[in-house]
């Protein structure tokens, strides 16, 4: 009687393939795990870096935003620019009393007030000329003399012979309307002359009328000959 062994030999073989066909399994999950572990850490950095990077670009915005601020308080404090005050009289068509930057000339001022009228005399007044603080402007009619100059009449006198020279101002007795009389002087710069002889003392010589806040080179060789101590 013959023993067919093929059936014992064919469970043996599946025995022995059995251990190996486990350690396949085992190596195919654990690559899995590991992929999966790998596509979770991944996700895990980008979740992170992106809020760092955000803060990292909003540092120089930040920073930006700081020094404009920063860029911008000095012209929050600059000071305004000086002005000056003139009286202006005369033929305009609102006269009055106005505030211009210093540095303004007489045109600016007459423009200011309206402008001349039509019986003004354009010759009467230098519109070119450079404006102090203080002073009184009067734009006459035509035909007309400004105040503190003789009109026709009185310069060639009755007899027609020339007058003499008009008296002095005397700085430390002249009231107001003796110093209003003045050229380029109005009496915001007659009270001027006043408050500074009280606050100082007689003047001792013409050239302290340098002293007084309005007077400046102009004004003084303007006046320098008609006043007196």
């Amino acid at each position: 009687m013959t023993i067919d062994h093929r059936d014992d030999l064919a469970r043996l073989s599946s025995h022995a393939r059995a251990p190996e066909r486990a350690r396949l399994r085992l190596g195919v999950g654990a690559a899995i795990v590991l992929l999966i572990a790998a596509l979770v850490t991944a996700v895990l950095v980008s979740a992170l870096a992106q809020p760092t990077s955000d803060r990292v670009g909003a540092g120089p915005d930040a920073a930006s935003s700081t020094a404009g601020t920063f860029s911008q308080a000095p012209d929050a404090q600059a000071s305004p620019a000086p002005t000056i005050f003139v009286h202006v009289l005369g033929a305009v068509r609102t006269p009055g009393l106005f505030d211009l930057p210093a540095g303004s000339r007489v045109m600016d001022v007459v423009a200011q007030a309206g402008g001349l009228l039509e019986t003004a005399d354009p010759g009467g007044v230098n519109l070119a000329r450079l404006l102090v603080d203080g002073e009184q402007l009067y734009v006459p009619l035509v035909g007309e003399s400004p105040p503190g100059q003789p009109s026709g009449a009185a310069a060639g006198g009755a007899a027609g012979l020339a007058a003499g020279p008009a008296a002095k101002v005397n700085l430390n007795t002249g009231s107001l309307s003796d110093l209003d009389t003045l050229p380029h002087v109005g009496p915001m710069m007659a009270q001027r002359i006043i408050d500074y002889r009280t606050a100082n003392g007689r003047f001792t010589s013409v050239d302290d009328l340098r002293n007084v806040t309005g007077v400046g080179d102009k004004t003084f060789e303007a006046l320098k000959d008609l006043v007196t101590t």
